[in-house]
């Protein structure tokens, strides 16, 4: 009996693997962008066949999904955060709702594109963009991500819930970085940087990007570092097929991307791979699709794998693991803040008084507001947050490593259309951080339809509570002549108007909340308006001339968490101000007047105005707007009808409504509302439709000889303004094509094709 025993023991010694030696199981994921979610579902088919995983190893997205199982994940866990609408801020780099900061923005324009310039040999060099996407919403959610695993495992690979590594690529020497310790979401991050969607991370001194350039699918580094008994390989990528001519994305990832050997030695394991026709490489949205394809490309293989791997292990037991390791890892909170990359005393001071206040501890939700209100700032490039877990305090160490912008930047855009409201703009802007921001700008909007040029800066002081003062002249010129559809016949042409108006204004300003800013300030304007006053006009006639030069002083509460310039699908724009313009007014009668003599008037009054705009996001792809506005001002009647309207402030819901004169959506006191829906086709395009009505309190009417007064019946008309429009928000600009209607006499319907956006320099008041 002895003898059999021993004979037994000896048997199962020599079985290996088989045996009593526990199998170890490697399992190796490769990049592939979205089609790398298909890995979650290979886990879940070797999970639920009690199938061991002792090891992972990825490059790029399958560097995120094993980086994250090593970090304690459950397949449960990752859906939910692909699904999240928190990781579609992390792919397009867009700010979420609540910590969209409106304090630090400066005045909006329709710049399509911001290059850097540098100074270097006393030449100036223009730099352009390096990443696609913003960085700053990635670089804190993989630090939120695994700031707590890193201080579980002490910034071991090895002691993670399984031991991981990753690829990552060097630069500069254009070879592979194997990263097995140190920071976890530092390493994942610059494992799937990919060249121009991301920008790169410095680690250990090493410029680094996405793994998948130099190796896509980490097989031999899992046997060479791991030395697993067994690898299961899942490859969801492809080498560069040879590219064609006028594919410029395919030519790059040719230059960019080295040939992969994707295989697994019959011996060291087995080799899945699953294909998608479909799914591109942002693609996340089609996760359920994608994970399902992993999950029956695993399955398909499960005999083979069950039949090489005989250990087994429980989901309950590695539950069990995965909750002992989760609940190990400790609460975010941070006490000591260290700034890197800004060389001032003083913008260190401001940087950590920003986040901390007069807190000794700041916990995470916190820190996340204030580091997007800092990552607002025009003056900082970007910010990328590192965190350190202190054992002897218990709480995290925060190290922030600050790019500053770089003191010039040039920004370029405008708007293409295929009506005559071309406009191109450039702007020259200087920035100066130190213990406090100082923004001197400068831009020129060249164009038929309107030009401008303006001059002027903003100083921020980070005091208890943050104040700016900012002060611009400005020179605008609207010609409504340019603009006209109409046809212009050999002796007459049709009604035009042109306005130039030249001011100087400066305010102060204070934050509300995230949201929202309250302003005091004042202007100086000086107006000029050329119009005719008959519609039949010959080519010898001359304008009607109205100056106004204006002294304004003004209170205004603005709130703007919009997700964009112009045609919005979130957030909420709202404003309230209180005008009060003293001036004298001077008309110069022109050949189409019934009067010879020139007049003056003091016109003293003052404006209010009131707008709410807010979009209701459904869980569908349904959206919903609405739209309120409101003006009552006491301003009297100019000398003549025209000159009546040209003052009254007008109702312009649509980028369209801005550049066409329209007569029965301006009055000196209104109401209006509107209502909107959009259906968004994907994250980028989205079809709306849009109907307003507008309703004068009292509408300006023409009387005898061209003199306008005041509808003595109050709410006698209303008129509708309609649009519907198909809109594809590029990182440029949108692209928009639109139907616009008007309720007005001659043209009521105008099809508009736009690129860029309908944006002005702001007036006096």
């Amino acid at each position: 009996m002895k003898r059999i025993s021993f004979l037994l023991l000896l048997f199962l010694l020599l079985a290996g693997p088989a045996g009593l030696k526990a199998q170890k199981v490697g399992l190796v994921l490769s990049g592939g962008g979205a089609k790398g979610l298909a890995h979650i579902g290979v886990i879940k088919a070797l999970e639920e066949n009690n199938i061991p995983i002792d090891y992972v190893a990825g490059t790029s997205m399958g560097a995120i999904v094993a980086g994250l199982y090593a970090a304690g994940f459950s397949v449960e866990e990752m859906e939910k955060l692909f699904k999240s609408e928190q990781f579609k801020f992390w792919t397009t780099g867009e700010i979420q709702e609540e910590y969209r900061y409106f304090f630090r923005k400066l005045e909006e324009t329709p710049a399509w594109l911001s290059m850097e310039m540098k100074k270097e040999d006393d030449k100036l060099r223009v730099l352009p963009p390096t990443n696609i996407i913003p960085e700053e919403q990635m670089d804190f959610a993989f630090m939120e991500l695994f700031s707590s695993t890193n201080a579980v495992c002490n910034y071991d690979f090895n002691n993670l819930f399984v031991p991981f590594l990753c690829i990552a690529t060097d630069v500069h020497n254009n070879r592979e970085i194997v990263l097995r310790s140190g920071d976890m979401g530092e390493a994942i991050r610059a494992s799937m940087t990919f060249p121009f969607y991301f920008k790169p991370i410095e680690i250990d001194g090493n410029l680094v990007f996405d793994g998948g350039i130099v190796n896509n699918f980490p097989a031999e580094n899992m046997k060479e570092v791991f030395n697993p008994d067994f690898m299961i390989g899942h490859n969801v990528s492809n080498n560069a097929d040879k590219p064609e001519e006028d594919d410029l994305m395919a030519q790059l990832q040719n230059l960019i991307m080295q040939k992969t050997d994707y295989q697994i030695k019959a011996q060291d394991g087995v080799f899945l791979e699953s294909t998608f026709s479909d799914v591109g490489l942002l693609d996340f949205k089609k996760i359920d699709q994608i994970e399902a394809n992993g999950y029956k490309t695993a399955l398909s293989m499960i005999d083979s794998i069950k039949s090489r791997v005989p250990r087994r292990v429980s989901m309950d037991d590695v539950t069990k693991r995965r909750a002992h390791f989760n609940y190990r890892k400790p609460q975010l909170i941070f006490k000591n803040i260290q700034v890197e990359g800004v060389s001032d005393a003083m913008q260190r001071k401001f940087i950590i008084q920003s986040l901390k206040h007069r807190s000794v501890v700041v916990e995470l939700d916190d820190l996340k507001k204030e580091y997007f209100k800092l990552v607002a700032d025009p003056q900082i490039k970007s910010i990328r947050p590192i965190s350190r877990y202190n054992a002897e305090s218990g709480y995290f160490d925060l190290h922030l490593k600050v790019t500053p912008e770089k003191p010039m930047e040039i920004k370029f855009g405008g708007n293409v259309s295929t009506k005559p409201v071309n406009q191109g703009f450039v702007s020259l802007d200087y920035m100066i951080f130190k213990d406090r921001a100082y923004t001197l700008s400068s831009n020129m909007y060249f164009g038929r339809f309107y030009s401008s040029f303006l001059v002027g800066g903003r100083i921020d002081y980070p005091t208890s509570l943050p104040f700016y003062v900012s002060a611009y002249m400005s020179l605008n010129r609207w010609d409504f002549y340019s603009s006209s559809t109409e046809f212009v016949f050999e002796d007459v042409r049709p009604p035009y108007i042109i306005q130039e108006e030249t001011n100087f204004r400066s305010e102060i300003g204070f934050p509300y909340k995230n949201k929202g800013k309250f302003t005091v300030g004042a202007a100086f304007s000086n107006s000029s308006d050329e119009y005719y006053l008959k519609e039949s006009i010959k080519r010898s006639d001359t304008p009607d001339n109205t100056l106004f030069n204006s002294f304004i002083t003004k209170m205004c509460f603005e709130q703007n968490s919009l997700d964009y310039k112009q045609f919005a699908t979130e957030g909420v724009l709202s404003g309230f101000s209180l005008n009060y313009i003293t001036g004298n007014e001077r008309n110069r009668p022109g050949t189409t007047s019934n009067s010879l003599t020139e007049s003056k008037d003091k016109q003293n009054f003052y404006l209010l105005k009131g707008h709410y705009s807010k979009y209701f996001n459904s869980k569908q792809r349904l959206t919903y707007g609405i739209t309120a506005e409101g003006v009552y001002s006491n301003r009297k009647v100019s000398n003549n009808f025209v000159s009546t309207l040209l003052f009254a402030p007008a109702f312009e819901p649509l980028p369209h409504s801005k550049t066409v004169f329209l007569n029965h959506y301006r009055a000196n006191k209104y109401l209006a509302v509107g209502a909107k829906g959009i259906f968004k086709l994907g994250d980028q395009l989205h079809f709306r439709l849009e109907a307003y009505g507008f309703v004068p309190i009292r509408s300006i009417l023409e009387v005898e000889d061209y003199k306008a007064q005041y509808n003595p019946s109050r709410y006698s008309n209303i008129n509708f303004i309609g649009a519907a429009a198909a809109v594809y928000h590029t990182k440029l600009g949108p692209i928009s094509l639109s139907l616009n209607y008007y309720d007005k006499e001659d043209t009521k319907l105008y099809a508009l094709l736009n690129f860029g956006y309908i944006l002005f320099n702001k007036k006096g008041y």
